[in-house]
C-alpha cells in the first residue's frame, strides 16, 4: 500500500516539479487582480505617459494574451470609469495612456484593464499631477545615495516611454547650471562633495505626433560621508563677551569669577534604525510569483524628512541593476509613532525567476545622525515538499475511495434465518 502511494507521489511530481504552476491571482469583481504600480508623481503643463509595467510584466510571465482579448484604460472615480478613446489631450494609445499635456485635474487612481468574454485581469496605478507653483520636489525626485569621493555618472531617470535623443537633454540644480559636466544625457560629478548634495533636474523636449512637449525628472543627490578637509568641534568658545583674550585662561581656572565665555553643545542625534528586515533575512517566493519587501525604519520626526532609505540590488541602485525592469521601489510613507517617526518603503518584484537566486537585497538608511544597512537575499521557494505532501494526500484520498467502492460492491450478504426461543419443556403460558 505503501508502495503504491509513494509511486503515485512520483509520477504525479516527475509530471509538475519541471514546472511548478504559478499561484492564482485573486480576484474580485470576477477580474483577476495584479499588484498596483507605483505611485506616480508629475507636473503639469509636461507631457506624461502612463504604461502599466508591471501590469504588463505580468501578462508576459503569465502568458496571458488572448487573441480577441482587448486592453482598456479607465480612469476610477469612484462610481464608474471615464474612458478616452479617439483622439484628445488625454487619449489611449495601444497599452499606454498619454496626457498632451497633463493637468492637476488628471489626478487620481488609473485602471487597466485587459479582457475578453471568458478571462478578465485588472491593474492600476495612482498618478498625481502637481500644479507648477505648489511642487513637492521631495516626492517628484528619485533618490540616489553617493559617497564623497566617488565619481556620479547619473542618466535621467524614467524616460524610455519617449522618443527623444541624449544629446537633448540638460541638467541644472536649482534652477541654474552648477559645478558638473554632461555627457550624452548623463550628469557627471568628479570626486563628489557635500557641497554637490541637492536636487537636480534634467529637463528634454519630447516629440509626439510631430509637436514637441516638455518633460522633466527630478533626482535627489544624498551625499554620504564628510569632505576631508572638515573637522568637527563639539564645543566652540564664544568670545564675544570680551575683548581681551587673555581673559578666557583667567577665567576658565577660576569659577567664582564671572564667565568671560560660553559653551554651545552641539545636540546628539540619534541614527536611524532599521525595524524590519532582519539583517540575513531571505525571502522566498514561488517561480512566477510577485514579492513585495517592506524596509521599515524608526528616527526621530524632526528628521523624518532628512532621512534618506533606499534599496540597493547587488550594491547597486534598484534603476542601474538588471532588475530594472521587473523591480520597482516608491511607496514612501512616513508615520508618526509615541517613539518617533516611522518610515516605510516598498520595493515590489513582479515575478521570481532562477535568475534572481541568492541576489542581494540592502536596505540603507541614513541621516546626518549615522547609517545603518541590513542585507537580506532573495531565494526560490523549493515546492519538492510541497507537491509531495499534496500528492501523497490526493494519492490516499484517491485510494480511500477505491476502498470504500469496493467494500461496498463485495461486502457479503447476510442470510435471514429464523430466530428460535429456547423455553423449558415444563413450561406453561
Amino acid at each position: 500500500m505503501v508502495r503504491l502511494v509513494l509511486m503515485f507521489a512520483v509520477v504525479i511530481i516527475e509530471y509538475v516539479y519541471g514546472k511548478p504552476p504559478l499561484p492564482p491571482l485573486p480576484m474580485k469583481d470576477g477580474c483577476y487582480q495584479v499588484f498596483p504600480e507605483v505611485e506616480i508623481f508629475r507636473v503639469e503643463g509636461e507631457a506624461i505617459i502612463l504604461s502599466f509595467p508591471m501590469f504588463n510584466r505580468v501578462l508576459e510571465v503569465r502568458n496571458i494574451a488572448p487573441p480577441t482579448a482587448k486592453f482598456i484604460i479607465t480612469k476610477d472615480n469612484g462610481t464608474e470609469g471615464v474612458t478616452y478613446e479617439g483622439k484628445g489631450r488625454v487619449m489611449q494609445n495601444d497599452k499606454q495612456l498619454w496626457f498632451l499635456p497633463a493637468k492637476a485635474s488628471d489626478s487620481g487612481n488609473y485602471i487597466c484593464t485587459y479582457r475578453n468574454e471568458t478571462y478578465c485581469v485588472t491593474g492600476s496605478i495612482p498618478l498625481i499631477v502637481y500644479k507648477s507653483s505648489k511642487v513637492d520636489m521631495e516626492k517628484l525626485s528619485y533618490p540616489i545615495s553617493v559617497k564623497v569621493g566617488e565619481n556620479l555618472r547619473q542618466r535621467c531617470p524614467s524616460l524610455s516611454d519617449f522618443n527623444k535623443t541624449d544629446t537633448s537633454i540638460e541638467w541644472h540644480k536649482d534652477s541654474r547650471r552648477g559645478s558638473f559636466s554632461q555627457d550624452q544625457g548623463y550628469l557627471l560629478i568628479h570626486a563628489v562633495r557635500q557641497s554637490h548634495g541637492g536636487i537636480y533636474t534634467c529637463q528634454v523636449r519630447v516629440l509626439i505626433n510631430n509637436q514637441q512637449y516638455k518633460v522633466s525628472r527630478a533626482v535627489q543627490l544624498r551625499v554620504q560621508g564628510l569632505d576631508p578637509a572638515i573637522t568637527t568641534n563639539p564645543t566652540v568658545p564664544d568670545v564675544s563677551m570680551t575683548s581681551n583674550p587673555g581673559l578666557i585662561s583667567s577665567s576658565s581656572s577660576s569659577s567664582s569669577s564671572s564667565s568671560s565665555y560660553s559653551t554651545v553643545h552641539t545636540p546628539m542625534i540619534q541614527p536611524p534604525v532599521i525595524v524590519s528586515p532582519l539583517n540575513g533575512t531571505i525571502f522566498e517566493s514561488l517561480h512566477g510569483s510577485g514579492l513585495e519587501l517592506l524596509c521599515t525604519v524608526l528616527t526621530e520626526c524632526q528628521m523624518a524628512p532628512s532621512t534618506v532609505v533606499t534599496w540597493l540590488v547587488n550594491g547597486q541602485s534598484v534603476e542601474s541593476s538588471y532588475l530594472d525592469r521587473r523591480a520597482l521601489q516608491g511607496g514612501r510613507r512616513v508615520t508618526r509613532m509615541s517613539e518617533g517617526c516611522q518610515i516605510e518603503l516598498r520595493l515590489i518584484l513582479v515575478a521570481m525567476t532562477e535568475e534572481d537566486v541568492m541576489t542581494e537585497l540592502k536596505c540603507v538608511t541614513q541621516n546626518q545622525g549615522g547609517r545603518q544597512e541590513v542585507v537580506t537575499q532573495l531565494q526560490l521557494e523549493d515546492s519538492t515538499f510541497t507537491w509531495l505532501v499534496v500528492a501523497v494526500v490526493a494519492v490516499s484520498c484517491f485510494l480511500t475511495v477505491v476502498s470504500i467502492f469496493l467494500y461496498v460492491i463485495f461486502k457479503p450478504k447476510r442470510k435471514n434465518k429464523m430466530d428460535y426461543f429456547l423455553a423449558r419443556q415444563n413450561s406453561t403460558f
